[in-house]
Parts: structure tokens; sequence; C-alpha cells
């Protein structure tokens, strides 16, 4: 889990939006973080203190002086956490930090940190629009604080457009890239998932039982590692992983078309789609009516877009994944070798609890060279994440290659 045992800093400024703040506390607390919450005053005019403190179970710290104060609190709490997230980020914290100033205990403790930080604005949309904070945010980001885009809707003061705080498990999402080891950085990854349709007229289609959990994973946390992530998708429910750019396909040929295209830029592939190996031969232009007690169609056999893709890699690391009900190593090992894999990930599908459409896996990593890898049944994040960092491992290789030659 991303954020186990990580130690989080909250600070909370003045703005209706505080009240959101407690639903992000209660939900990195539920990921098993440790969050440890500083209020403005202002923000003490919306949400009481006692309301975090319930949720985190530590005290809130809200002022540099006074009985409740501790020593040099305004210098620890920026450097004994894991990471700093500002929700809300009102344009006066904005400001204040973009001038260096250090007034209240959360601006001070900006001026002696040394963490990563994600700040969150939200305001007033003409006041976020207005350049003089688009200019200090800009000030910020140029010192290496990650800022999130406010969302756009109706605000509380009945102005509507860009400057809502974005809801908390996009918070949450953009905090896990903080918190989580960046071996992946600088890298291109291109991800395919979940299954194609291949139409037999425009109401009935071919498809798998794919639910795409597994490439979406992938996704989500080599986008969480550092990388530029592309994830090519068949039709599914799931929503676009923060961060990642989706691109929707309906068909094989689709998908062939989409990570041909992408293909020459990416460092790594990671091929979990279940693509349909078959297509209806002819998709009739009008629904097929009910006439006869049986009928039949003719099928014709999709491109194998990993045996077309992997042969013309460059630097490209290639990895497949095999789901099999039977022989699980050897048809892994057998595709790997036909289609010239850099990496497989077999999994049994006849296992209820392991495969299509749940949130468990139970995989063996299978590299062309070394030993395979035998994981217990984990949860489809935690399975990616094993998987990246044998991919970081092979990119990390390659490139030493690189510079020994």
């Amino acid at each position: 889990m991303v954020f186990a045992g990580k130690r989080i800093l909250l600070g909370v400024s003045g703005g209706i939006a505080a009240y959101k703040a407690a639903e992000l506390v209660r939900r990195l607390v539920g990921l098993s973080a440790r969050v440890k919450v500083v209020m403005t005053r202002s923000a003490q005019e919306f949400v009481g203190p006692l309301t975090f403190q319930a949720l985190t179970g530590e005290k809130v710290a809200t002022a540099m002086f006074g009985p409740e104060s501790e020593p040099l609190e305004h210098i620890s709490l920026g450097q004994e956490v894991d990471a700093i997230v500002l929700a809300p980020a009102t344009a006066n914290l904005i400001g204040k930090l973009a001038g260096g100033l250090g007034d209240d205990l959360l601006t001070t403790i900006m001026l002696a940190a040394t963490k990563p930080v994600l700040l969150c604005p939200a305001m007033n949309v003409e006041m976020w629009a207005n350049p003089v904070v688009q200019g200090n945010v800009a000030r910020l980001q140029g010192r290496g604080i990650t800022v999130m885009e406010p969302a756009s809707g109706s605000l509380a003061c009945g102005a509507v457009g860009l400057g809502r705080l974005p809801e908390p498990d996009l918070i949450v999402e953009a905090l896990a890239r903080l918190v989580s080891p960046q071996d992946l950085a600088g890298y291109k990854v291109l991800v395919t998932a979940g299954p194609t349709h291949e139409d037999f007229d425009p109401v009935r289609f071919l498809t798998n039982r794919s639910s795409g959990k597994q490439g979406y994973a992938l996704a989500r946390v080599a986008w969480r590692r550092g990388a530029a992530v592309t994830l090519v998708s068949g039709p599914t429910a799931l929503a676009a992983p923060y961060g990642v750019n989706r691109v929707m396909v309906r068909s094989a040929r689709d998908m062939l078309a989409a990570v041909r295209e992408r293909f020459v830029e990416a460092d790594a592939l990671l091929m979990a789609a279940a693509v349909s190996d078959y297509r209806p031969t002819q998709a009739e232009i009008l629904k097929i009516k009910r006439c006869h007690e049986e009928m039949q169609f003719h099928l014709t056999q999709n491109a194998d877009i990993l045996k077309q893709m992997a042969p013309k890699k460059t630097r490209q690391i290639v990895v497949g994944f095999a789901a099999e009900t039977h022989d699980l190593e050897a048809e892994a090992r057998r595709k790997m070798q036909e289609k010239q894999l850099d990496l497989i990930v077999a999994n049994d599908v006849n296992r209820p609890d392991s495969g299509f459409q749940v949130d468990t896996n139970e995989v063996t990593i299978i590299p062309r060279e070394g030993e395979p890898v035998s994981l217990p049944l984990l949860s489809k994040e935690e399975v990616a994440a094993k998987i990246l960092e044998v991919v970081a491992g092979l990119l990390k290789a390659r490139d030493w290659g690189t510079a020994g030659a």
C-alpha cells in the first residue's frame, strides 16, 4: 500500500472548501497514512480543530505561540514527514508562499520545509484568473512545488468556472506520486488494458470477460512512479487514472493502430489488454433479426499485436500477459519465445479470486533471463508495483548497457 506508514502534513487555510479537507484526511487515514494537520486562524472559522483531531488521533497545530504550541514545531513539522499537502490553498496563502512570508505557523513551516509539496488551490473563479495569482502559482511551480489545477463547476459564491478544490480522491492520487519511488521518472510507458469488442452488427459483439482493472492499475502505478503514461483502453466502465493520457479504442484493429502509432516513442510496452483473437468476417450494417433456429458466423483471426510490435523494438522493453487455464508457466514461456518478449506475466484464470473482474490477482513474473517469481494473491495495484519494479530494473540495465557501449 503506497501510503502505509507514510507521514503526511496537511495544511488547511481559510476557505469554504476547508470542510472537504476532513474527507481528504479520512481517506488518507483509511489508506494507513499518519496525518498531522496544521490550520490557519482563518481555517478555524470554517472547521474546528476538534474535527481533524478526531479523524487523525493527533493534536492539531494552530499557532506559533501559546500553551498548545510545541518548541521548534515550525521547523520539525515540514521536515519530519514524507510529503506536505496544502488543501485548500487560498489566494492569500499562495501569495504569502510566493513572497516568502512567514507570519503564522503554516507559512513559517513552509519556509523551513524540505519535503515534497502538493498545493491544491480553491478560490473564486476571478481570483484564480487574476494575473497576480497566476504569477504566484508559476513562481511556486518554478521552485518545485506541484500545483493541482482547480476543478471547474459551481462555486460557493454562485459563480461557475475554475476554482473548486479538486475532489479528495484526485488529491490522494496526486499525493501518491509524491510518496512513491520515482524509478520510472523520465520514461514513457505505454499500457494496453481491457477487452476489445468485435461487432457482429450494431447491437451485438464478440468480447471476453476482461474488466481492464489490471491494465489500469499498471497505468496508475507507473504514473505514480514518475513515468509519462499512455493507456490504450478497450471498452470499460473504469475512470481514466489521474495524470494518465487515456486513448479509448473499440476493436482489436483499433488497438493495433493506436499502439503502432505510439510504440516508437515508448520506452516500455505493457500489453495487459485481453485482445479478441477473432472477429466476425463481416459486420452487418443493420441489426440481425431472429429468423432461424440456428445461425452460423464466420470468424477471421485478428492480428497479434505483440507479435507485430516486438520485432520492431529498438530500445523498448516489451511485456506480455498470459491468462491461462492450464500449463501456466510452459504456455507463458512459449508465448515469450514466440513473440520475442522481454518479460511475461502469467496468471491462472480458473481461480475465482484471481484474473478477470476481481480486484486481486495471483501471478508469476517470468523474465527472459533469470528465475520466475511467483507472487501470492495480492491487490492488482500491488501486482502492478511488483511488475513495474522489474520493468524499471530492465530499463536501467538497458540504459547502462547503452552507456557502456
